[in-house]
C-alpha cells in the first residue's frame, strides 16, 4: 500500500515540475551547482514539434508534459508543456538519438523511441493521441482522475465518469448533476432557465434528438457518457441554433490496442438496461461498436380542475378530469465507429448511429363537466398513445494537420433521418363501460438533413490564431396526419369533423464564419467572431396520404427567407495561479423544431389539445455572461452572472376551444419578448482524498410579455414576472476494498410562464458500488425518491378565458441493481513488472 502511494506521489511531483514550466521554457533546478535541463538541451539548432490530442474526444490536451530523454544514458535532456491548442515545440536540440515521453494526468503515457535528429533538422511528430489511463502494473496501480468540473474560456466541462448514482441510468440522470442545468421530473432540460437548448453528441447534431428531446436523452445510457460540455457563449464556429446555449455530450470510446469489450446493465422496479461497448484496434485502424437497450414500466396519474369563461356573461363551465396511466417503453441505440490514420498528419473518421424509440401509454380518462350547477353525464375514455421513432446518422470526417504549424484543415459530412410516429386510438365509453365510438389520429412525420462543412485554422503569429469555415444544411420536415372514426364494430372511416392534411417543410441554411484568438500581454485571451446564416424556406400543404383523400396538388404557403448576422466575443484571463475571469457576449437564434411546426390537431386528451404552427419565425437571443472560477485549497468555486433578451420568443399560448365545450387549445407562437437575469454558483469541496461534496445554486428573475385573447376573443398584451431558484448537493465517499457511496438531493423552485407558473419539486438518490478486486467489474445498488411512492407537481394557468389547475403524479420511486464487467485485455498489451514506472505513468 505504501509503495503505491509513494509511486503516485513521485509521478505527480515530476509531472508538476515539468507542467509548471512555461511553454518552450526549460524547468529549473533548485540546486545552483547543478546543470539545468535547459542548459543541457540547448546545444544545437534542431527542433521537435507536434500536437497532443485526446484519442477518445479528438480534441487538444492542454498542458500535457513533453519530456526528452537521451536514448543512450536515459537522462532527462529537455522538457516543455503543450499550449491550449495541444501544440508543443522544443528548440535548440543537439544532434542525437532521443526518447520522447508524452504524459498528462488521467492518460496513458505515450513513448516515442529512437527519434534521430540531425544537425539543424526540424522533426514534426504530427498528431499524437493519448488514451485515458487505468492500468495495473504488478502490485502498483497508477490511475488518473480528472477534476469533476473544468472551466474553459467559452464552456464548462463536467466529467461524468465517476458518477455512481447514474450507473444503470440514462443521460437525464447525468444532466441533473451538471452545473447550470435543470431537469424536471418529465425529463425536460433547461440551461440557465431556457429550454431552447441545442444538444450535440460528440460535437455533432443527431436525428436521435429530433422530436421529443426528453425521450431521446433516455436513449443514451449514463455509462456511455464521458463528459458533458455546457457552452453558454458559443464561438462563431458553432451553429447559431439553440437560444439558451449548447449541451455537448461526449461519449466514451475504447482506444486500446487489441480486442476489448465492456458489459454494463441494471434492473429495477421502474426500468432495466443492458449495454455493450467493444473495440478492436490494430496499428492505424480502430473500430468501436456499442449497443444499448433500455425498457421502462412506470405508472402515472393526473388531476385537472378547470374553469372556462364564455363570452357575453354566459355561465362558466367547470371541468374535472382524472387520468390513470401506465407507460411502457423500449429504447435502443447502436453505434459503429471507425478511425484510420492515413498518414502521420492525416486521419479519417466515420460512424453510423442507429436509434429506436418505442413508447406507449395506456390512459383511462374520467371527465365531468358542470354548467349552471347541473352535472352532465360523466364521460369515460380509454386511450392508447404510440410515440415511435427510428433514426440513423452517418458521418465521414477528414482531418489534415500541417508540419511544424498549428495549421489545420477539416472536412465533414453527415446525413441524418428520423422517422416519427405519433398516433393514438381512443374508445369512448358509456356509463356501463361499453364502447360507443372509436377514434384514431394517425400522424407520420420525418425529420432529415444533409450537412456539408469545411473548417480551416492557421496561426498568423505567435499571438494570433485565425479560423474560418462554411457550412450548408439541407433539412426537410414532413407531417402527414389524419383522423378516423368508427362505431363499436364498424370499420374506420375519415372523420369529416376533424382536420387532416400534409405538410412539407424544406429549409436550406447556408452559413459562413470567421473567428480569431488573440493572446494579449498579461495573459488575456480574446476570442471574437462573426457568423452569418441565411435561411431559405419552401413549404407546402395538401391532403393526407395515410387514409384521407388527396385534395389535389399541394398548395404552397408563403414563409419569408431571412438572414442573420451573429457576432460573438469571449474574453478570458488567468488571475493568479488558480483563478480565472471571463466575459462573453453572443447572439443566437432558435429555429422551430418539428413539434413546433407540426399542424396536427392532437386531441388524445380532448380537454387539453395541442397544435403546432408552420408559420413560426426564428427566435433571436442576445446574451451577456460574466464568470469567475478559483481553486481555494481543497475547494473549487465557479460563479457566473448573466442576462438574456429574447425577441420573437417561441412559446406556447393557450385559449378556450371554439368547438369543444370545456376544452383548452394550446398553440405554439412567437411571443413579444422575454428578459432573464440570473446567477449561478457551483462548488466542489474535497474534504479528504476520498470524500468530496458538490453543490449548485441558481437564481433567476424572468419577465415575459406577449399577446393573448381576452374573454371576448380580442388580442391583448399580457405579462408575467417572478423569481425562480433551485439548488442541489451531492457527496461521494470512497472506502477501502473498492466501495464507493454517493448521495444526492436537489430542489427546483416555482417556474414562471406567460399565463401562469409551475410549483417546485424535490428529487434525491442514494447509490453504492463495489469494484471487484481484479478491477474488471463492479456491482451496485441505486435508490431514487425512495421515501414516498413518487412526486406530484402542479401547473397553474390563469388567463382571461380560463383558469386551470393541472396536477401530475409521477411514481418515480425506484430501486435498481447495476453491474459492469470488462472482457479482454485491460491495456491491450502485456506489461513487464520490471518496466520503469515513469514509462507507464
Amino acid at each position: 500500500m505504501w509503495l503505491k502511494i509513494t509511486v503516485i506521489l513521485l509521478l505527480s511531483t515530476s509531472g508538476m515540475v515539468l507542467a509548471q514550466s512555461p511553454v518552450g521554457a526549460p524547468a529549473q533546478s533548485s540546486d545552483p551547482s547543478s546543470t539545468s535541463i535547459g542548459e543541457i538541451g540547448q546545444k544545437g539548432n534542431a527542433k521537435i514539434s507536434g500536437y497532443v490530442v485526446d484519442s477518445t474526444l479528438t480534441r487538444a490536451v492542454e498542458y500535457a508534459t513533453i519530456a526528452v530523454y537521451n536514448s543512450l544514458t536515459n537522462k532527462l535532456i529537455d522538457g516543455t508543456v503543450t499550449d491550449d491548442m495541444g501544440k508543443f515545440t522544443l528548440i535548440k536540440l543537439a544532434p542525437g538519438t532521443y526518447r520522447i515521453l508524452i504524459s498528462f494526468l488521467g492518460y496513458n503515457a505515450k513513448p516515442i523511441d529512437n527519434l534521430v535528429l540531425a544537425k539543424g533538422q526540424s522533426k514534426d511528430l504530427g498528431v499524437v493521441r493519448l488514451s485515458t489511463s487505468t492500468r495495473t502494473l504488478g502490485e502498483v496501480t497508477v490511475a488518473g482522475k480528472k477534476a469533476l468540473v473544468e472551466d474553459k474560456v467559452d464552456r464548462l466541462i463536467y466529467n461524468a465518469d465517476n458518477d455512481v448514482a447514474a450507473k444503470g441510468g440514462d443521460a437525464i440522470d447525468i444532466l441533473r448533476k451538471v452545473p447550470m442545468l435543470s431537469v424536471d421530473p418529465t425529463g425536460n432540460v433547461s440551461l440557465q432557465g431556457s429550454t431552447s437548448v441545442r444538444v450535440l453528441i460528440n460535437n455533432k447534431p443527431s436525428s436521435i434528438l429530433a422530436g421529443n428531446l426528453a425521450d431521446a436523452l433516455r436513449q443514451i445510457p449514463a455509462d456511455l457518457i464521458k463528459t458533458v460540455e455546457v457552452i453558454t457563449s458559443p464561438s462563431a464556429k458553432y451553429d447559431a441554433e439553440g437560444s439558451g446555449g449548447i449541451i455537448n455530450i461526449i461519449t466514451k470510446k475504447n482506444t486500446l490496442q487489441g480486442l476489448h469489450l465492456d458489459v454494463d446493465g441494471g434492473t429495477g422496479n421502474r426500468n432495466s438496461t443492458l449495454g455493450v461497448n467493444g473495440s478492436f484496434r490494430k496499428g492505424k485502424l480502430g473500430l468501436n461498436l456499442n449497443g444499448n437497450g433500455r425498457i421502462i414500466y412506470n405508472p402515472s396519474a393526473s388531476d385537472l380542475n378547470q374553469t372556462t369563461f364564455l363570452a357575453s356573461g354566459a355561465t362558466p363551465v367547470q371541468t374535472r378530469q382524472r387520468i390513470d396511466a401506465f407507460d411502457k417503453g423500449t429504447f435502443a441505440q447502436y453505434a459503429l465507429g471507425l478511425d484510420y490514420d492515413l498518414a502521420k498528419n492525416q486521419s479519417l473518421t466515420a460512424g453510423v448511429r442507429l436509434g429506436i424509440r418505442n413508447l406507449s401509454q395506456d390512459q383511462h380518462q374520467r371527465t365531468n363537466i358542470l354548467s349552471s350547477e347541473r352535472i352532465a353525464a360523466p364521460s369515460k375514455r380509454d386511450v392508447n398513445t404510440q410515440n415511435l421513432s427510428n433514426s440513423i446518422d452517418v458521418n465521414i470526417d477528414y482531418l489534415h494537420t500541417y508540419e511544424g504549424s498549428s495549421k489545420e484543415l477539416s472536412f465533414s459530412t453527415q446525413y441524418s433521418r428520423n422517422n416519427l410516429t405519433n398516433n393514438f386510438e381512443a374508445n369512448n365509453l358509456d356509463t356501463l363501460g361499453l364502447i360507443q365510438t372509436r377514434q384514431q389520429n394517425l400522424n407520420d412525420a420525418t425529420n432529415q438533413e444533409f450537412i456539408l462543412q469545411a473548417d480551416y485554422q492557421t496561426p498568423v503569429s505567435k499571438a494570433l490564431q485565425l479560423e474560418f469555415g462554411a457550412k450548408n444544411t439541407l433539412r426537410r420536415v414532413t407531417s402527414d396526419y389524419n383522423y378516423l372514426l368508427a362505431g363499436p364494430v364498424t370499420d374506420f372511416v375519415v372523420d369529416p369533423n376533424r382536420p387532416s392534411g400534409l405538410l412539407n417543410y424544406d429549409q436550406n441554411i447556408a452559413a459562413a464564419y470567421l473567428s480569431t484568438t488573440f493572446t494579449l500581454p498579461g495573459g488575456v485571451v480574446l476570442k471574437p467572431g462573426l457568423r452569418y446564416e441565411y435561411t431559405s424556406i419552401q413549404a407546402q400543404t395538401g391532403g393526407s396520404q395515410i387514409g384521407g383523400s388527396s385534395m389535389g396538388r399541394p398548395t404552397p404557403i408563403s414563409i419569408p427567407d431571412y438572414g442573420r448576422l451573429l457576432p460573438s466575443i469571449n474574453v478570458g484571463k488567468k488571475v493568479g495561479e488558480s483563478s480565472s475571469l471571463k466575459v462573453g457576449y453572443t447572439r443566437r437564434i432558435r429555429r422551430p423544431f418539428i413539434d413546433d411546426l407540426n399542424p396536427n390537431f392532437n386531441t388524445a386528451n380532448p380537454l387539453n389539445i395541442r397544435v403546432g404552427n408552420p408559420y413560426l419565425k426564428p427566435e433571436t437571443v442576445d446574451r451577456i455572461e460574466i464568470g469567475y472560477s478559483t481553486q481555494l485549497k481543497k475547494t473549487y468555486l465557479n460563479f457566473s452572472l448573466y442576462t438574456r433578451l429574447n425577441i420573437d420568443d417561441i412559446q406556447s399560448i393557450s385559449q378556450r376551444s371554439d368547438t369543444l365545450v370545456g376544452a383548452v387549445v394550446t398553440r405554439v407562437t412567437n411571443l413579444g419578448k422575454e428578459y432573464n437575469y440570473g446567477t449561478n454558483l457551483f462548488a466542489t469541496i474535497n474534504l479528504t482524498p476520498h470524500w468530496s461534496v458538490n453543490a449548485n445554486l441558481d437564481i433567476m428573475y424572468r419577465f415575459i410579455q406577449g399577446m393573448a385573447l381576452d374573454i371576448n376573443g380580442l388580442s391583448t398584451t399580457i405579462s408575467n414576472q417572478g423569481f425562480r431558484w433551485g439548488g442541489r448537493m451531492d457527496t461521494q465517499v470512497q472506502f477501502d476494498k473498492g466501495w464507493v457511496l454517493q448521495a444526492n438531493i436537489g430542489y427546483r423552485g416555482k417556474d414562471i410562464a406567460l399565463q401562469g407558473y409551475r410549483i417546485g419539486f424535490a428529487q434525491y438518490s442514494l447509490g453504492a458500488r463495489k469494484s471487484f478486486t481484479n478491477k474488471r467489474g463492479s456491482i451496485g445498488l441505486v435508490a431514487e425518491n425512495f421515501l414516498t411512492q413518487g412526486m406530484g407537481f402542479t401547473s397553474v394557468l390563469n388567463a382571461a378565458q380560463f383558469n386551470q389547475d393541472y396536477r401530475q403524479y409521477i411514481y418515480n420511486s425506484s430501486v435498481r441493481a447495476t453491474f459492469s464487467y470488462k472482457f479482454g485485455s485491460l491495456n491491450g498489451a502485456k506489461v513487464k513488472k520490471n518496466k520503469s514506472l515513469s514509462e507507464e505513468n
